[in-house]
């Protein structure tokens, strides 16, 4: 099998369990991650239960294009795209009022974290579905995220609905994005830097 047809058959793949309320273990633009559609709350409450994370806490959604942020971000700073487009490491940007989304991946406030990817299988599959995805690290809350596939915990490989075989070999160390909160009023916030 060549790699398009390798990189096509996997993007199908966890499409189909994502259409399906399913939660799928993915390589994303910063590491290995949990995901599902950020619009259905079901699927959003058992990515709590396998990371053993309290709602509580919200997660990140990852989207293609930036026109899509208003989908899902009431009159976000126009000034804030300027902003992502320059910046070399995958950056998160938390706006204030979120629309659209499943409630469990909004924080208490309203605010949802959004990144923009460059990545290709996560764009792929994020054009396909036509919703935002989440992305939050695959590990049990608490521990250490993974810094590639094979540092993945076993619990979580068996707890998903589809582990994607794409780019499981790849070793290069990865890093979270930085997180930056933005408000309507264009004030920043470096929250993880």
């Amino acid at each position: 099998m060549s790699d398009r047809s390798f990189f096509d058959a996997e993007v199908e793949a966890a499409l189909g369990v994502l259409r399906s309320g399913g939660i799928i273990l993915y390589p994303t633009d910063t590491i290995w991650g949990l995901g599902c559609d950020a619009t259905d709350a079901e699927a959003v409450k058992r990515i709590y239960a396998l990371k053993q994370r309290s709602d509580a806490k919200s997660l990140v959604i990852l989207l293609a294009d930036e026109r899509n942020v208003n989908q899902y971000v009431a009159a976000p700073d126009p000034a804030v795209f300027d902003f992502i487009e320059a910046q070399e490491r995958p950056t998160t940007i938390v706006f204030d009022q979120a629309l659209g989304l499943a409630p469990n991946v909004t924080a208490a406030d309203g605010s949802v974290a959004i990144r923009l990817v460059r990545d290709e299988f996560c764009r792929h599959l994020i054009k396909r579905l036509r919703k935002p995805i989440v992305s939050t690290s695959a590990n049990i809350s608490g521990s250490p995220a993974p810094a590639s596939f094979a540092e993945v915990a076993e619990a979580l490989r068996s707890g998903v609905d589809h582990v994607v075989a794409w780019r499981q070999d790849d070793e290069k160390p990865a890093q979270p994005s930085t997180i930056i909160r933005w408000k309507n009023d264009g004030t920043t916030e470096v929250i993880r830097p």
